[in-house]
């Protein structure tokens, strides 16, 4: 089984009006800072905000009537299975998900709100694949499998397609990579139009899948990563192959690369995306000598990413900038003692966000206290400006979670 060119067309003529086409934009705000010229393409902007649209409608218009009043299966960690449900409910088609137990609960909901049902089972995609396996043994059912289907790697092609349709000089293109449908399907549509276009691959560190099939290598592979879309044990063999055959290089990324390319995509873009969507970013802000003074198309693969971990990323973020600090300040334990210490702090230009006053649990004589502060300063220089300034007014202040001492 191969995909062509043509099949790639066919998919977009197949999908069109059934699945938006996502803008590609220009970031002047990312092209400033990584010395290139980024363009992303917003495929977090779906109905079920991700790219897993194209291939699973593809897949699901090649079914006779036959296959169709069967219904279908799919096994996914949560893009893919919104995908199938969604465009299974539209085509009047039951639809079965096999998600693994660890799956964020919001992908879970939506998954069921799109009306199918959704079976947990499974540590990992591995088995879940081997559950749905299972029930399409018992029950009939047809497998939509999200990147082992040629039909799936045309309609994910379609991204590259679109994406150079809006920017044709692009120089190359930073996809990410889990079973490899959607890099599988860039890398033939994409060559098609220009044979000389760069295609990089970016795999989590922790689960460098693909780079392994493709180089040969038996690395540890773990699916306990932030970009648990593209937490692929062992990719498509149909996608292995054109991987292989293409001379496409596949870079890793850190976990902490990952978070703070969700948090520059918020900040500078105002763009919600996953872990598996930023992670093409992530991949330019971790090697930007790669990508200098060149013409970068990224692809922004989707934004369903639980509202809990992504207000966590976005807290870790300003930690790690320096604009969020932890203080510690002994004060005098008398009526007002607290207020004149936030009163300092709010003069000094800190804008606390939470406050612990502790009296009894801490080594500090009787008639002192310790006070936790969590502070917001605009730079790491203001903050060092805030510790000198309530150190000047007499106030001993240190830094939680470093190595300051009281001073």
């Amino acid at each position: 089984m191969t995909v062509s060119p043509d099949d790639v067309k066919a998919a977009a003529r197949a999908i069109a009006g059934s699945v938006i086409e996502t803008p590609t934009v220009h970031s002047p705000k990312l092209s400033d800072l990584l010395g290139a010229h980024i363009a992303l393409k917003l495929e977090n902007l779906h109905y079920t905000a991700s790219f897993k649209e194209r291939g699973a409608l593809n897949c699901l218009l090649g079914l006779d009537e036959a296959r169709r009043a069967a219904g279908v299966i799919a096994m996914s960690a949560g893009n893919h299975a919104q995908a199938v449900a969604h465009h299974a409910r539209r085509l009047g088609i039951a639809a079965t998900i096999v998600m693994p137990r660890n799956t964020p609960f919001q992908k879970v909901a939506n998954t069921e709100a799109l009306g199918a049902t959704v079976i947990l089972e499974g540590d990992d995609l591995a088995g879940s694949a081997a559950v749905a396996a299972r029930e399409v043994e018992a029950r009939g059912l047809v497998l939509v499998h999200p990147y082992e289907d040629p039909r799936v790697i045309a309609g994910q092609g379609t991204v590259a397609l679109e994406m150079l349709q809006a920017v044709p000089d692009l120089d190359v293109l930073a996809v990410p990579v889990g079973g490899g449908g959607l890099i599988a399907g860039c890398i033939v549509a994409a060559r098609a139009i220009n044979p000389d276009i760069e295609i990089v691959g970016v795999q989590a560190a922790r689960c460098p899948a693909m780079l392994a099939a493709v180089g040969g290598t038996d690395p540890e592979i773990r699916t306990d990563t932030l970009a648990e879309g593209i937490a692929v044990k062992r990719p498509g063999r149909i996608a292995r192959a054109i991987v292989a055959g293409s001379g496409t290089d596949i870079l890793l990324v850190e976990e902490g690369e990952i978070e703070s390319a969700i948090m520059l995509l918020a900040e500078a873009e105002k763009l919600v995306a996953e872990g598996a969507g930023a992670a093409a970013l992530a991949a330019i802000l971790a090697h930007p000598d790669r990508f200098a003074g060149r013409r970068v198309g990224a692809v922004v693969s989707g934004g369903n990413i639980d509202p809990r971990l992504l207000a966590g990323v976005l807290m870790r973020g300003l930690v790690r900038l320096g604009r969020l600090v932890r203080l510690r300040v002994e004060i005098q334990d008398l009526p007002g003692s607290l207020a004149g210490l936030t009163s300092a702090v709010g003069r000094l230009g800190g804008d606390i966000v939470e406050v612990e006053h502790q009296r009894w649990f801490h080594d500090v004589p009787a008639r002192k206290t310790l006070v936790d502060l969590l502070v917001e300063v605009r730079s790491p220089g203001q903050a060092d400006r805030l510790v000198d300034g309530l150190t000047e007014q007499g106030y001993a202040v240190g830094r939680r979670g470093s190595t300051s001492e009281m001073r």
